[in-house]
């Protein structure tokens, strides 16, 4: 359905916005720098979620029935959360190229800086539980290892919601928000999943 809605609001975007339009995606002080050819600026968004849905898919094939059952709550939100994120991009696209005042690039860099700073709390206070806290494919082998995982989690996305916070704030333009968006969220999960591999033996 979200990818449905981003190629919708491109199909607007290609009805609305000349051809010949421009999206300036970084600013140097007050001059764009970096400008986006209509036609690409409005393809890459779907693009980049049917990479991230074959991503998924495969993913998911991968794993065992039993392992998939035991990931597909935290699967299933991730990949719409991404989604909708990238679909917020490409409404900002739209909103940008028929003049609108509202900047929905720095609206969503917002958001998922509040998100992730409720997430970090959240990380950071949670208790060893057999349904709670980070799934990973490695098991947390200790309360120790557990401790170290979720807090070190935390401290990377309240860094990543400080990231966004002042990205949205000093507003750059829309590339360098989005490049900013995609890096917090790729290396969350990655320290996430780094950790759970450094602490299979503590």
């Amino acid at each position: 359905m979200v990818f449905g809605v981003t190629v919708a609001i491109a199909a607007v975007g290609y009805l609305q916005i000349p051809e010949t339009f421009l999206f300036p995606a970084h600013f140097t002080r007050s001059t764009a720098d970096w400008l986006w050819p209509r036609n690409l600026a409005l393809l890459t968004p779907p693009a980049i979620q049917l990479v991230i849905m074959l991503g998924f898919f495969l993913l998911g094939r991968a794993f065992t029935k039993n392992h998939f059952a035991k990931t597909q709550h935290i699967l299933e939100p991730a990949i719409r959360l991404i989604l909708m994120v990238i679909a917020g991009c490409q409404l900002g696209l739209l909103l940008m190229g028929i003049g609108s005042d509202l900047d929905f690039f720095r609206v969503t860099a917002g958001l998922c800086a509040a998100a992730l700073m409720v997430l970090a709390a959240m990380l950071f206070e949670a208790e060893r539980h057999s349904y709670g806290g980070l799934r990973m494919p490695w098991r947390v082998v200790s309360d120790r290892a557990w401790v170290i995982v979720h807090r070190g989690s935390a401290l990377v996305s309240a860094l990543g919601a400080v990231s966004l916070g002042y990205a949205a704030w000093s507003n750059p333009g829309p590339g360098a928000l989005i490049l900013t968006i995609s890096a917090v969220f790729l290396v969350l999960p990655l320290v996430a999943g780094l950790l759970t591999l450094l602490t299979r033996r503590s």
